[in-house]
């Protein structure tokens, strides 16, 4: 009795231990955005958020994420769907290539990309040449946010689906399905939580990513901006209820992407 009673107030100890790091490290945070934000009154506030460069920015972001999400998680499915299911050469090679942009720096990343189509780059001439341009344009950054992103679904449906095995799917099989309706009644079923975590990774990213970003846009006002690159402009303009205002738009999104996430999960448990 005694050591349970040890154990209870072990785990009572760490549970609590736990909120509070929760709500240092996210909850407190979250509310200084938000009060730094609405400091001003929330006339103020709406006055920030409806500028019309912060406007474009937070329409650049949130259409590159409906751009980069499902391209990601079509992408991310076929490559995990390749890795576990065939034996090839080079497989592990490919491996190496899905987790590549996650070791390389978004800085470099958006180097390279600026060296390959930037006027002076590789193939900047030769597009040049046909009028098409592509840095400093929104092209750039949903290219450039489809790289850094690249590892994020194909990472949480590999090991899922390596776990898994092939028997539900050789049932299918052997049971006269082909393999499109395999995939969509037997694979898809199993991995749908993989698939919905990964799209909340790579949406998460996309939203937030700077770095790459900032070297591909330009950081063109009211033309290439997205929202952290808005933020980070009006800090240095030294406006400061206008960035914490775009901060607090960006941290909104990210709290209702998790909502629904959570609701989705509370579906699928009833």
């Amino acid at each position: 009795m005694g050591h349970s009673a040890e154990r209870s107030a072990g785990a009572n100890v760490l549970i609590g231990l736990s909120f509070l790091f929760a709500a240092a490290a996210l909850v407190v945070p979250l509310a200084l955005i938000f009060s730094f934000a609405l400091r001003e009154g929330v006339g103020a506030y709406f006055d920030a958020i409806l500028k019309p460069d912060t406007l474009h920015a937070v329409f650049l972001t949130v259409i590159t994420a409906i751009i980069v999400v499902p391209i990601n998680m079509v992408v991310g499915a076929a490559l995990a769907w390749l890795v576990t299911r065939f034996r090839f050469r080079g497989q592990q090679l490919l491996v190496a290539v899905i987790e590549l942009p996650a070791a390389v720096s978004p800085i470099v990343a958006g180097i390279v990309y600026l060296f390959l189509y930037g006027n002076q780059g590789l193939l900047g001439p030769a597009m040049q040449a046909i009028g098409l341009q592509i840095m400093f344009t929104p092209l750039a950054i949903v290219l450039v946010s489809l790289f850094v992103t690249a590892p994020y679904v194909a990472r949480e449906l590999v090991p899922l689906m390596r776990q898994q095995g092939t028997d539900d799917e050789e049932a299918a099989l052997s049971l006269g399905a082909n393999g499109w309706q395999m995939f969509w009644h037997v694979t898809l079923p199993n991995i749908r939580w993989g698939l919905v975590y990964g799209a909340v990774l790579t949406n998460a990213r996309v939203m937030g990513e700077f770095g790459a970003v900032s070297v591909v846009s330009g950081s063109i006002r009211g033309q290439t901006n997205t929202l952290p690159l808005q933020i980070n402009l009006l800090f240095n303009d030294f406006n400061i209820a206008g960035s914490f205002a775009a901060a607090s738009t960006l941290a909104l999104i990210a709290v209702i992407t998790l909502v629904l996430k959570s609701l989705l999960e509370a579906w699928e448990r009833r």
